[in-house]
């Protein structure tokens, strides 16, 4: 029987995509501020204006992909806001306004209200900063406009829709993961109902013939005792019988067929949104099915509870059976006390159970001895999705 968890995001897609896009996009962002100074700058004392603004959008766009960039988005924006008027009035940089840009476009997200107005704050800051050019600059008007407002200002434009784009992106990606992870949970709720109902058809036609057989016991007592010793004899027997059931219910023990488990197992990791991989190689004799079912339940859901695999891949050999998945969250195995009470249970009965995790993959093997193998000569099926 298992137990819902609530969502986790460890390790999660939409962090491993951020990841990439730092790595593959930090590196251009570093060299483009690289070029528009060595563009703007004409002395030694530009690089101290304009190098602050530079350095808050790598800044940002760092903190940005490690989904952080609330805790430096303002001081960020200050810069940025503070170098665009000082490279238009002081050094005559039009490519000062970059580091606002960046910084503006990105923070957006963090905008919950009003988001369409500081939109439009942000656009009409570096047009019209780029306006004050005309104060020290009149001769050539247009010019001006063209180089101070009107670039500037599309640039920013079409970086502030690039940037929201990217952004829902993400969200999608979010709510992919969320919907994979509500199904994982759905399909634990669906094996504890199994458990459930599983248990209700063993015990509550029990409950109910006990309580008429111990009704009719008490009507029996004084008229035929030799009836009434015998419905409590079957009523003993029938607790007993029911007691044993239950037992072998809460420990697993009740036959499986490996077949049905396997496309219950492929149909759990279908809905969680992971990709399954059947091979079957062999047959196994009944006993051994039975065993390797439980192995099978036990570590599927295991795998829904504790990993975030994509992939898994389930190979029935003549010797057993063995599951491998790539949803390794942590250096070490967790305790899986569930596939340990069956490492002794196939120990007894002559087999073996690995559990071990190796190169960022968790494998779960569990064999038998030539001797209980394959009824058939091996015939390979191979089922992928």
């Amino acid at each position: 029987m298992v137990t819902a968890r609530s969502p986790r995001f460890t390790e999660s897609t939409q962090g491993r995509l951020r990841r990439l896009n730092l790595v593959t996009s930090l590196p251009p962002v570093v060299f483009a501020a690289a070029v528009l100074l060595y563009i703007d700058v004409r002395t030694w004392w530009h690089i101290v204006v304009l190098a602050p603004g530079a350095v808050a959008a790598v800044v940002a766009f760092e903190r940005w992909t490690a989904n952080d960039l609330a805790r430096v988005a303002v001081p960020c924006l200050v810069v940025g806001a503070a170098v665009w008027p000082l490279g238009v009035l002081v050094t005559g940089s039009p490519n000062a306004y970059w580091g606002f840009c960046a910084v503006g476009s990105l923070a957006l997200r963090e905008v919950r209200r009003h988001r369409g107005p500081a939109v439009a704050g942000l656009f009409s800051y570096v047009a019209v900063v780029g306006a004050a050019r005309l104060l020290v600059q009149r001769d050539d008007v247009a010019h001006v406009l063209v180089t101070y407002v009107l670039v500037p200002t599309a640039l920013t434009v079409v970086v502030t829709v690039f940037t929201i784009v990217g952004e829902r992106f993400y969200d999608l990606i979010r709510e992919l993961e969320q919907t994979r992870e509500r199904e994982a949970e759905l399909a634990v709720v669906r094996e504890r109902v199994r458990f459930a109902s599983d248990l209700h058809d063993i015990q509550g036609h029990t409950l109910h013939v006990v309580k008429l057989k111990i009704a009719l016991a008490q009507r029996l007592l004084l008229r035929d005792t030799a009836r009434a010793e015998e419905e409590l004899r079957e009523t003993y027997a029938l607790v007993s019988d029911t007691i044993t059931q239950t037992k072998e219910l809460a420990y697993a023990q009740r036959r499986l067929n490996l077949t049905a488990e396997i496309e219950n197992a492929k149909n759990l990791f279908e809905a969680a949104g992971i990709r399954v991989r059947v091979t079957r190689e062999a047959e196994v004799d009944a006993h051994v099915s039975e065993l390797l079912g439980q192995v099978l339940r036990e570590t599927t859901t295991n795998i829904l509870r504790h990993a975030q695999a994509t992939q898994v891949r389930i190979t029935l050999a003549g010797s057993g059976i063995t599951i491998v998945n790539d949803g390794v969250t942590a250096d070490t195995p967790p305790e899986l006390r569930g596939l340990s009470a069956l490492r002794q249970r196939l120990a007894d009965d002559g087999g073996q159970l690995i559990v071990e995790q190796h190169e960022g993959r968790f494998r779960t093997a569990a064999t038998f001895p030539p001797a209980r193998g394959a009824v058939q000569p091996p015939a390979l099926k191979e089922d992928g999705r």
